[in-house]
């Protein structure tokens, strides 16, 4: 998998536009342009790039009254909106993980489920440029070294990183969540916690 849907978070401007769709859910492009103070057309180019990679979904809006429908966006994981891209993703890494499993059997106490949201999980870390280690007994996943520690307002990123993961977990549809992420001893490393959630 490349990483064309994953430079989500290598561009200011699209962090941000993701930032303000994990707070809160179903805005247009005008909104996200009003609290950008990017151009209409810049912010539909950056969604445009967010749809294809699976990170947002748009929905046209049921209206009840006379005029033209606004098109809403959200963010993945978010109500459990999910989107194909972002599903047909997970199918695929699920596909390589069971081949790969079928050649190195390893146990795992995880449900079937949960071992394809990792599939996804990692394979989505390893197309943004990350080498993610994960732990299953602990539910974290070592990200080192993180392409975006340099990057300035790294809160924002981690938040906005988080609610990806998330995303993607949910696509991946299971039991586990991204919880949390928390600095690693090293400055450009992180670890994300996950959890199980009934």
């Amino acid at each position: 998998m490349g990483n064309a849907g994953y430079s989500a978070i290598s561009n200011d401007s699209r962090v941000r536009i993701l930032h303000l769709l994990q707070e809160r859910p179903a805005r247009t492009v005008s909104e996200l342009s009003e609290a950008t103070e990017l151009h209409a057309n810049t912010i539909r180019e950056h969604l445009q790039r967010l749809i294809d990679g699976g990170y947002i979904v748009a929905a046209t809006e049921h209206r009840t009254t006379r005029g033209r429908p606004r098109v809403l966006y959200t963010a993945t994981g978010h109500d459990a909106a999910s989107s194909p891209v972002a599903q047909r993703k997970a199918r695929e890494a699920a596909i390589r993980g069971d081949l790969f499993r079928r050649l190195w059997p390893a146990a795992t106490a995880l449900p079937e489920e949960a071992v394809h949201q990792l599939d996804a999980l990692v394979d989505d870390l390893e197309g943004a440029g990350f080498s993610p280690v994960v732990d299953e007994q602990a539910l974290t996943v070592d990200l080192s070294p993180c392409p975006q520690a340099a990057a300035g307002a790294r809160d924002v990123r981690c938040t906005v990183h988080l609610g990806l993961m998330d995303g993607v977990l949910t696509s991946a549809c299971g039991p586990l969540r991204a919880q949390n992420i928390r600095p690693s001893e090293r400055p450009t490393d992180c670890v994300v916690q996950l959890a199980v959630v009934p």
